[in-house]
């Protein structure tokens, strides 16, 4: 397993919490990061969705863009639609440095993927290009997954999976031109593969990036790659197959 001290991290951020108590992002109330109210108040993924991509259908079945692709990916969830407390906190822990929103965020996940009744798994986060990590200073993905593997008892594995390119961002591009913009942009370089993988990110919008994670997953050797995240957009990105 693949964390640095997890323990050292907690026992500090138990010392700041006693400095400088938890507010919630949204709110402001005092008491935690995110609180119950705010977060009742963000849509879930309710109902039918898509057996492979979660997508929500009208009925039970598989949408029209993943019966006319084949996926890599077994199947991806995401618990929430990405708006209010939960947008601002994943706003907060990715641009803005509050690393320790990747607490709640990730025991948050952890305990959605245990109610999926998934078989044990290797948790990897969805990398960032080494020059974007350094100058972030962290991956938001890797902080969340690694609460996430901790939440569930699950092996992570922060550095086998790896961007080999430098790709641009994805916010503002259609679908295919996000698809081509991640193209080859990711290679196994660990070890001998886990046989099953839980890819995860923040925010799975049209699935190109997990799915050339998956991609590279699956040349490498892993049998089953599913995906997860935290939140989904409530529409269709554009050039969205309806």
């Amino acid at each position: 397993m693949e964390t640095e001290a997890p323990w050292v991290e907690r026992l500090w951020q138990g010392f700041l919490d006693l400095l400088f108590p938890p507010r919630c992002v949204a709110c402001r109330r005092p008491g935690s990061w995110l609180c119950s109210e705010c977060l009742s108040r963000v849509g879930r993924v309710d109902g039918p969705v898509c057996e492979r991509c979660g997508r929500p259908l009208s009925r039970p079945g598989v949408c029209p863009s993943c019966r006319a692709d084949g996926l890599a990916l077994e199947c991806v969830r995401a618990p929430f639609f990405f708006e209010g407390a939960l947008q601002r906190a994943v706003h907060e822990l990715k641009y803005r440095g509050r690393r320790v929103l990747a607490g709640p965020l990730g025991e948050l996940l952890g305990g959605y993927i245990a109610s999926l009744g998934w078989p044990d798994s290797t948790v990897v986060p969805v990398p960032l290009h080494k020059e974007r990590e350094r100058a972030r200073g962290y991956n938001q993905a890797a902080l969340v997954a690694r609460e996430a593997a901790r939440r569930l008892g699950w092996p992570l594995l922060e550095r086998g999976l790896v961007r080999v390119r430098n790709t641009r961002p994805q916010v503002g591009l259609d679908r295919q031109a996000r698809q081509e913009n991640v193209a080859q942009a990711f290679r196994w370089e660990g070890r001998d593969p886990p046989p099953r993988v839980v890819l995860v990110d923040d925010v799975y919008t049209t699935g190109a990036t997990m799915e050339a994670c998956a991609q590279a997953l699956r040349q490498a050797g892993v049998g089953e790659v599913r995906g997860i995240a935290l939140a989904r957009p409530r529409f269709d990105p554009p050039g969205r197959v309806p």
